[in-house]
């Protein structure tokens, strides 16, 4: 959420920049209004100025004894009229503020222009995609055969979108979970935690998803909470409305939850497999840092995902999101992609992102330096989408006779070496 008089005050150059994004709504209405907000400020202050020299008026008038009732009279009409202005001030500063919970972050100077994914920037690639004397499967053919996937009982317990694990499977599942939260914890300096998995409404508000992505969304009918669509919402509530001192900066946090989206936008997307589900797990970094070491911080964020992938020795690049793919709240996105052979395509299994103070401004997150309180800096990112290196595994340690084999670091977690038919 952006502050309202620094919005006000800098609207032009703002509009600008978020122009970038593609269609804005809601900027032509935030013109229109502060319009109207400052004339009703305007008419106000000539009311009150004319009330203030009418009273001196009036009072000198009572002084010398002559009769002021009529203008006494104007003077309350008057007060009724400034009444009601400061009321329409008031009034359209509330809408202001709702304005503002549905208007997008500015995009940091460094993030490319563009109008969508097509102009994302590749910032590294690391590792070359395996070559095959067969032709790999996808996972989709791999998890059936090996029987450690099973989507038709999945679709059978649930509907479409979700997914069963059996056996190997999802031993493979647990291992990727502790495997990533082990090097976060004792590699990456992180501090774990384990959150509930269903939020209240103040949570998703706090970290942009109400109200503008509510259908995106799982809520407990009768009840104010919703399945998380990420960890993200309650490690970054953790310190919702609280102060945090200067010195205990950054704080860095990691937790594994199942994740739950409706994915209300995405018909047709990824429809085959375990890319895009309803439910899935993941493990969450999620840092508070000062503002000027945000960025900074971002680089080390996204480097920690990375590494993860290096361990496992998986095929990536990294992409630096345009304004036109950027998420809501993001002022600058990377775009962790794994390649996955099966498919023969790049695939997202990690996004880190810099929000600067926009959650932090709405979650009300603050640090304080001496007498002096300021917002923190919100970053988090997927480290990483369990299910997706799942498959990423599976594609790229496929071999001929259909088996996969078990990546080093994971083999202490599994206690296998290879996952056969």
């Amino acid at each position: 959420m952006h502050d309202l008089s620094f919005f006000r005050g800098n609207f032009d150059r703002i509009a600008q920049r978020l122009a970038t994004r593609g269609d804005v709504p809601g900027l032509d209405r935030f013109r229109e209004l502060d319009g109207k907000r400052r004339a009703a400020i305007a008419q106000s202050e000539q009311l009150k100025a004319r009330r203030n020299a009418e009273s001196a008026d009036i009072a000198k008038l009572r002084r010398a004894g002559a009769d002021t009732t009529g203008r006494q009279a104007q003077m309350r009409a008057i007060g009724g009229e400034i009444s009601s202005l400061d009321e329409q001030v008031k009034s359209l500063d509330d809408e202001f503020r709702e304005l503002l919970a549905g208007i997008p972050n500015i995009p940091h100077a460094s993030v490319p222009s563009g109008k969508d994914a097509g102009d994302n920037v590749e910032v590294r690639r690391v590792g070359q995609p395996r070559q095959f004397d067969f032709e790999p499967k996808a996972h989709w053919d791999l998890g059936p055969e090996l029987g450690i996937l099973d989507l038709e009982r999945a679709a059978k317990i649930a509907g479409a979108r979700f997914a069963l694990y059996r056996g190997l499977g999802a031993q493979l599942e647990r291992a990727l979970v502790n495997f990533m939260l082990d090097v976060h914890t004792r590699h990456h300096g992180y501090t774990e935690v384990l959150p509930p998995f269903l939020v209240n409404s103040a949570s998703l508000f706090g970290t942009g998803q109400l109200p503008k992505f509510k259908e995106d969304l799982f809520k407990c009918e009768g009840h104010d909470l919703w399945l998380i669509p990420t960890a993200e919402v309650p490690v970054t509530n953790i310190y919702r409305d609280e102060t945090l001192e200067a010195d205990a900066l950054p704080i860095k946090l990691c937790a594994y939850t199942p994740c739950f989206r409706s994915e209300a936008g995405s018909y047709g997307r990824d429809v085959r497999g375990i890319i895009r589900q309803h439910q899935f797990q993941k493990v969450e970094m999620v840092k508070f840092t000062r503002p000027e070491e945000s960025y900074d911080e971002l680089e080390k964020l996204t480097a920690d995902a990375e590494d993860i992938l290096r361990r496992l020795d998986l095929p990536f690049r990294t992409v630096l999101l345009s304004t036109g793919d950027m998420g809501f709240g993001s002022a600058k996105t990377y775009d962790i992609e794994v390649w996955l052979p099966g498919q023969s395509d790049y695939k997202e299994i990690s996004s880190c992102s810099n929000y600067e103070a926009f959650q932090a401004r709405r979650a009300g997150i603050r640090f304080k330096s001496g007498k002096k309180s300021e917002f923190v800096h919100t970053l988090n990112g997927s480290g990483l989408a369990v299910g997706r290196t799942w498959v990423a595994i599976v594609e790229n340690y496929q071999r001929k006779d259909g088996s996969v084999v078990v990546p080093d670091a994971l083999r202490p977690y599994l206690n296998a070496e290879v996952i056969r038919p």
